[in-house]
């Protein structure tokens, strides 16, 4: 899945490869608990949290990997604890969902809440 054409994060999460889903239960249960039920929705065919038009953070299951999208500044915050962390411009990528670190993870959020500003 690259990107989904679900309506709703209940329907992407029910497309999610089954070995993918109890990481991406785990990845959406960190966000709702930092960004509150109203603020999910998809947007760029991902699970998204925060404004629809500007999301703080979202995730998604790519072909290769489970991604987490919260923008530059909090990776870059976070640079030492992603060490050997797969990222991109905005987002830190794992091939292997049992090596998530949600941990780290939270923090990232706890830094994208109290910064109000992510970056999808």
């Amino acid at each position: 899945m690259v990107q989904s054409k679900a309506a709703s994060v209940d329907d992407f999460m029910q497309e999610v490869a089954p070995e993918r889903r109890p990481a991406l239960d785990r990845l959406r249960a960190l966000c709702l608990e930092r960004f509150g039920a109203d603020s999910e929705g998809m947007a760029y065919g991902m699970p998204a949290y925060g404004d629809p038009k500007a999301p703080f953070v979202a995730f998604n299951s790519q072909k290769q990997y489970v991604a987490v999208y919260p923008g530059r500044a909090a990776l870059d915050a976070f640079a030492e604890r992603l060490a050997g962390v797969d990222r991109g411009a905005g987002c830190m990528r794992w091939r292997r969902p049992e090596a998530i670190d949600f941990a780290l993870i939270a923090d990232i959020l706890d830094h994208v809440r109290a910064s109000g500003r992510g970056g999808c």
